[in-house]
């Protein structure tokens, strides 16, 4: 499972799984298990606002930090993604 960044923002880890690159870029954040289960998600739009379209076990004052550090590396981010993934940001056609 690819993490964006191997330490932790706001007490998780950043990643995303070789099953969801089929979708448009995205964020899993985690603090255990690196699976979806339990997991907040956040799809990464082309100017770095992300929507979150689950919220897992995240506080609300958790998700503002983590959407504030995709916004802010949102590019670093996609490079990674774009390793494993051809899908673009969240809203692309």
């Amino acid at each position: 499972m690819p993490k964006y960044y191997e330490f932790k923002v706001a007490g998780y880890y950043l990643y995303f799984t070789s099953f969801c690159v089929i979708e448009c870029m995205h964020v899993h954040a985690s603090d255990r298990k690196l699976t979806e289960s339990g997991s907040a998600k956040f799809f990464v739009k082309d100017n770095g606002e992300s929507i979150l379209q689950n919220r897992g076990i995240l506080n609300d004052r958790e998700i503002n930090k983590i959407q504030d550090f995709i916004k802010q590396h949102y590019k670093d981010m996609y490079r990674r993604w774009s390793e494993y993934s051809q899908n673009g940001f969240y809203g692309d056609k």
